[in-house]
């Protein structure tokens, strides 16, 4: 059994069973990864992939035990080589974020700002999804840490921590009447509404507030961030519903804002990390200068937690 054997079936999983893309992705030949993947089969004495022909088109039960501890052996040999890198070169390397783009858009620039001036020879990759996909890719090692608000979309086996809390805004052309008097869940219900996906950023808070008065909504449009929220309320098309910190009164000089805190509750961002994870000085270093409360002593307490 090899470490690479490991890697492709993990990757042709990640990737929806496609070879070809994961042989893109690798920069090594179809055919090399799928004989690899034959051995070890061969090796192990069963399937990991259902086939037809040659194509896989799923997989099998004790397929889906192997690559899930495929996963995690993965992860600890990325532990390994971390630390040998922390001790031999402390100030660089390169770490991975997964998180929305309304965090990174808004909440993380400062905190990225800083840490770039303090550590200017660690590279960061920012990787964008929705919670759900945030999740996932802590999980398999595409990222090293997530942000996110949807906690309830993350994977158990995160560890997740509070970063900080935020409400949410209401946002309208400059000539529409909603905000000239009183906002209210009811006077809002009236109009139609643009605001987050299903997916993404506390939509289910929102929902929830409507609900429990018993009001219906006319979601006219909804998006996967904030910033294309804001042109289509400009548009026209809608009132909108949008994080406060997505808001900036010097930039969005064609809309109205109203704080809508005493409409929905507030949200809670956290931070998740794969339980047991090993941690370059770096990473606490980043996560200390976007949530100052999670010191190094906090973060490693809940990741030994049981």
């Amino acid at each position: 059994m090899k470490l690479r054997q490991l890697e492709y079936i993990c990757e042709v999983a990640r990737r929806g069973l496609n070879v070809s893309n994961v042989a893109e992705i690798l920069h090594t030949a179809q055919p090399g990864i799928s004989t690899q993947i034959r051995l070890l089969e061969e090796e192990l004495k069963i399937q990991i992939f259902e086939r037809n022909g040659k194509r896989l088109v799923g997989i099998t039960q004790p397929g889906q035990t192997i690559v899930a501890m495929a996963e995690k052996i993965l992860r600890e040999v990325d532990d390994i080589k971390q630390v040998g890198s922390e001790f031999s070169q402390e100030d660089s390397g390169t770490f991975s974020l997964a998180t929305t783009h309304t965090q990174a858009r808004y909440a993380l620039p400062q905190a990225i700002k800083a840490f770039k001036e303090e550590y200017p020879n660690v590279r960061l990759r920012i990787h964008l999804g929705n919670p759900t996909q945030v999740s996932e890719m802590v999980l398999s090692g595409v990222a090293d840490l997530a942000i996110t608000s949807e906690t309830a979309k993350m994977h158990k086996a995160l560890v997740t921590m509070p970063c900080y809390d935020w409400d949410f805004c209401v946002i309208t052309p400059l000539d529409h009447p909603l905000l000239d008097e009183a906002l209210t869940l009811q006077s809002l219900s009236q109009h139609p509404l643009v605001t987050y996906d299903y997916a993404f950023t506390g939509r289910s808070i929102i929902n929830k507030a409507f609900t429990e008065q018993s009001l219906m909504t006319n979601m006219a449009l909804t998006a996967m961030d904030s910033d294309v929220i804001k042109s289509y309320v400009e548009l026209g098309l809608g009132v909108g519903i949008l994080a406060k910190m997505a808001y900036n009164e010097e930039r969005d000089t064609n809309l109205r804002y109203a704080d809508a805190s005493h409409l929905f509750q507030s949200n809670t961002t956290h931070l998740g990390i794969t339980k047991g994870k090993y941690l370059r000085q770096y990473m606490y270093a980043f996560i200390s200068k976007f949530a100052p409360h999670l010191t190094k002593d906090a973060i490693d307490g809940a990741l030994s937690s049981d």
